[in-house]
């Protein structure tokens, strides 16, 4: 099994080692024949405008969308960003593959980052597990189908629907490899 995270900004090396951390073969992905070995894919943080740019530079942005409907696709942060229906403040282009409405830096700049405890349930009953909030983007709407599975007070700060697993803090930045096992278990179920 090999997943790929997406090499083009934010920490992927980060998500590299968590990925290595659960015996996982992880490589960095700037090439659609990268994209085309890997049977999961992680999109990390970074500035969504400047990523939406360099896929399409490098021929990788329409690859995305069909890996989708075959493999699972996790997005942190950016990556969230880019993987939402709607992006309520911005004008991005989207890959449209999660219902849900997204609103960038809505937490506030680099100065507001944060890390507290956020609340999840991955399948096996609720859990406290660390959020690392960089310039966060907030989830604002829920489309049928979207499962919510963690939260930071009342805010809803992971999701998934179908393939398709969402982010909106940091899980490479933290001790705990918990999420990325999450993620490497949705690829095993398509394998």
């Amino acid at each position: 099994m090999r997943i790929g995270v997406l090499a083009l900004q934010g920490d992927f090396a980060k998500h590299i080692e968590m990925l290595e951390s659960l015996d996982v073969e992880a490589i960095p992905v700037k090439k659609p024949e990268e994209l085309a070995h890997c049977c999961g894919l992680i999109m990390p943080g970074g500035e969504s405008t400047t990523l939406v740019k360099l896929l399409h530079s490098i021929d990788l942005f329409d690859k995305i969308k069909p890996f989708s409907q075959k493999w699972p696709v996790f997005g942190t942060c950016a990556g969230a960003i880019l993987l939402s229906n709607e992006v309520a403040n911005h004008p991005v282009q989207s890959f449209q593959l999660i219902d849900i409405s997204i609103r960038r830096n809505a937490y506030g700049t680099q100065v507001d980052s944060f890390s507290e405890s956020i609340r999840a349930d991955l399948g096996s009953g609720p859990e406290a597990l660390e959020g690392v909030f960089i310039r966060a983007p907030q989830i604002e709407r829920l489309g049928d189908g979207v499962k919510a599975i963690a939260w930071h007070g009342d805010d809803v700060v992971m999701v998934e629907q179908g393939n398709i697993l969402v982010a909106t803090f940091h899980p490479e930045l933290t001790e705990s490899n918990r999420i990325h096992q999450y993620f490497v278990d949705k690829v095993k179920q398509m394998l």
